[in-house]
């Protein structure tokens, strides 16, 4: 566990070391911490303070935590520096999504391998070249969970992740004026496959940092079809965003008894 922090509560989330296990799932919303929590067969509330809501506990033995970060980078960022201050080490974004590409459906999840920087508040930490990549361990976790679990569905690629949901995202304003109006069409040219508001911040943290980071999001509007469906995808990203855990953990160890420092496929096979 990377300890960093002093014994006392952080100033937002209201932890302090010891109350969040390494490994931990960041939705934005609070509501979705119980939500993740229910299919843990161990959990506990920690705290509640405006949108940091926690909870800790174990799934399928792992201890394993979730913090909810609350809308847009600002707050992922301090949820993010407040729990690395305290020891954790492996962060997951489980969000939800608009996606901008034919092709992805209202339920489907996006895992994404790396994140477009328009959130704004990256540039506080570092030259806006500097690239927000997941880490390629918790990605192929994500992806062999969805596996595991028969996920079908799933996406992996480019997401944009942007400092404002309406005209930040290309939505039509009342006023006329808009200064990325042109944004999307481009973004959809380059492959993006979706617009959010977190994950290129906790990536780019994280990476800064020498933690892991990565992100699963239920799809819940199309930007290209205008379809939209509340929640849809939402229990499937919680699932896969668990396992995912659980897959760390023994690729985790596994490191450990090997004396390794990275994951590699062939790891799996020497045992």
């Amino acid at each position: 566990m990377h300890k960093v922090g002093s014994g006392r509560k952080q100033m937002h989330i209201l932890c302090s070391e010891g109350d969040l296990a390494e490994y931990l799932l960041v939705p934005g919303d609070p509501n979705r911490v119980s939500k993740i929590a229910s299919f843990w067969e161990k959990r506990k509330q920690v705290s509640s303070s405006r949108e940091f809501c926690s909870m800790t506990g174990k799934y399928k033995g792992v201890p394993i935590s979730a913090l909810s970060s609350g809308i847009g980078p600002a707050s992922v960022a301090i949820a993010f520096n407040e729990a690395a201050n305290i020891g954790v080490g492996t962060f997951i974004r489980v969000g939800s999504t608009g996606a901008i590409q034919h092709g992805i459906e209202c339920g489907d999840v996006v895992l994404s391998s790396a994140a477009v920087r328009l959130d704004g508040t990256s540039n506080c930490y570092i030259m806006p070249e500097y690239p927000a990549a997941a880490s390629y361990e918790v990605l192929l976790a994500l992806i062999q969970a969805a596996e595991d679990l028969d996920v079908t569905n799933y996406h992996v690629g480019v997401t944009a992740t942007t400092a404002d949901f309406y005209a930040g995202q290309s939505r039509p304003m009342q006023t006329g004026i808009s200064r990325c109006e042109n944004m999307l069409p481009e973004l959809q040219k380059a492959n993006v496959l979706n617009f959010e508001m977190e994950t290129a911040t906790l990536f780019t943290l994280a990476s800064l940092r020498g933690l892991r980071a990565g992100s699963v999001c239920a799809v819940y509007a199309n930007r290209s079809t205008n379809v939209f469906k509340d929640h849809a995808g939402e229990e499937t990203a919680i699932r896969i965003a668990n396992e995912a855990v659980r897959i760390l953990n023994v690729w985790d160890r596994l490191k450990q008894r090997r004396k390794k420092r990275w994951f590699f496929p062939s790891l799996v096979k020497k045992e």
